[in-house]
């Protein structure tokens, strides 16, 4: 069973070559040589298209996530905050949480919920996050999230790129087929009547 699927694989991968493969077959038509073409001409444009969208996504993605990075160093700032009391109930998602008071970088005074360690105890002090008006907020991004954003944008610049002519390829192929089939037609009304016997 699993070599006759595997020679029904290799069949049609054979008649899929020998369908785009250019010869003098008089069979083949302008329309199957033009599709052979397309289909030549899109692989070309994968393969020297791919690095570009990859490089090109990926980069503008660094410089912005880099941008982004930048200005979160420059405008959060962490600040020691004095546990004040304990939530017993805490967050099934965030864990922990504690009554907690901390000086913004403007010089306001805050008093807000805070995630905490397990362990923590009342009038201990956590260093945290805030923004410059003081509300908390994570810690800027690292490096590495950088980095990751950066291959993420590349991976889907060359995934668009594969879309883009997957359309091209499918709207060519619709165009070639309208032509065969408006051929077809014409040759019927050709040789139809010589098949045809009328009564």
């Amino acid at each position: 069973m699993g070599t006759r699927r595997q020679n029904v694989r290799v069949t049609r991968l054979g008649r899929f070559v020998r369908g785009r493969r250019p010869d003098r077959n008089p069979l083949r038509r302008a329309t199957d040589r033009a599709e052979t073409i397309v289909l030549a001409l899109l692989v070309i444009a994968f393969l020297a298209g791919a690095p570009f969208a990859a490089l090109g996504s990926g980069s503008w993605a660094f410089a912005r996530a880099h941008e982004a990075q930048l200005t979160e160093e420059a405008s959060w700032h962490q600040v020691p905050a004095r546990v004040l009391k304990l939530d017993s109930q805490g967050d099934a998602y965030a864990g922990p949480q504690a009554q907690a008071r901390w000086t913004a970088p403007d010089g306001k005074v805050i008093t807000g919920e805070i995630p905490v360690p397990l362990d923590t105890v009342a009038g201990a002090t956590i260093r945290q996050w805030v923004t410059s008006d003081g509300q908390l907020t994570n810690a800027p991004m690292q490096d590495s999230q950088v980095s990751g954003i950066a291959y993420f944008a590349g991976a889907f610049g060359v995934i668009a790129l594969v879309i883009l002519l997957v359309i091209i390829g499918m709207l060519a192929r619709r165009a070639l087929d309208k032509r065969r089939m408006a051929a077809w037609d014409a040759e019927w009304r050709v040789t139809g009547p010589r098949w045809t016997t009328r009564a």
